[in-house]
């Protein structure tokens, strides 16, 4: 088994919930990076990214136009989507994806999810 954390990618354009988020992760033993757009988290590169976390609302390049990028590059990386805006949260992209979040989420579950995407990743790995 390795011993090198698991890094999760956040991108969201509000400051306080990059870091609480960051925080989150951190305090569960991840190594949290947090990007203030996609395209900060774009130019950095995606390779030794273990799953990523993006709101849906940012200006510029949206959370689903991100996941759209990254699935490109990155089909086998776990994308987590929250939002708080609740309009967008009832579209059917948003609710056809697995790991989807309402802000204000609950940081227990997010917390589930993120450790269930990161086993199931590692399993398809050792196949």
């Amino acid at each position: 088994m390795s011993s090198r954390r698991n890094t999760v990618a956040i991108v969201d354009d509000d400051p306080r919930l990059l870091e609480s988020l960051a925080d989150l992760l951190e305090s569960a033993g991840y190594e949290a990076r947090t990007f203030s757009s996609a395209g900060t988290l774009l130019a950095g590169g995606l390779l030794d990214l273990d799953l990523l976390i993006t709101d849906i609302g940012m200006p510029g390049t949206d959370g689903f136009e991100l996941r759209g990028m990254v699935t490109k590059e990155r089909p086998d990386l776990p994308i987590f989507l929250i939002t708080g805006r609740h309009e967008i949260a009832d579209q059917d992209r948003a609710r056809d994806h697995s790991g989807f979040f309402r802000k204000p989420f609950d940081a227990q579950q997010l917390l589930a999810a993120v450790a269930e995407a990161l086993n199931n990743q590692e399993g398809e790995d050792e196949t």
